[in-house]
């Protein structure tokens, strides 16, 4: 089964690509996914402030910028990765460096 892992934080302590590749943390738990040949993909994304939302209501289209909600945790990437079941993939999510300091939010992927 395929899961989104959602992973969230606070947004004030954003680290350099490089500080998170020289991670030993993160770079165990990289080693982990491809000894479990889970990962499938996965993606860093920009901080908040350089999100766009868009609603559509009664057909106009409302363009702000920034996030969605008002919150100080933020979605900073996401990995899809393919596990047996969920045990699985809270396993991995655990593992996480971030699941420390923030949140790891898993969610199944329609087939």
């Amino acid at each position: 089964m395929k899961y989104a892992l959602l992973i969230c934080d606070d947004e004030s302590d954003l680290r350099s690509n490089s500080e998170i590749e020289a991670d030993p943390v993160h770079v165990t738990w990289l080693a982990d996914l491809e000894r479990r040949g889970a990962r499938l993909y996965g993606a860093r994304l920009r901080p908040s402030v350089d999100a766009t939302t868009v609603r559509v209501r009664k057909d106009e289209t409302l363009v702000s910028d920034g996030p969605f909600a008002e919150t100080k945790d933020f979605i900073g990437g996401l990995v899809i990765v393919e596990c047996a079941d969920l045990d699985e993939a809270i396993a991995i999510a655990a593992g996480h460096p971030w699941a420390a300091t923030g949140s790891i939010e898993i969610r199944p992927v329609w087939e």
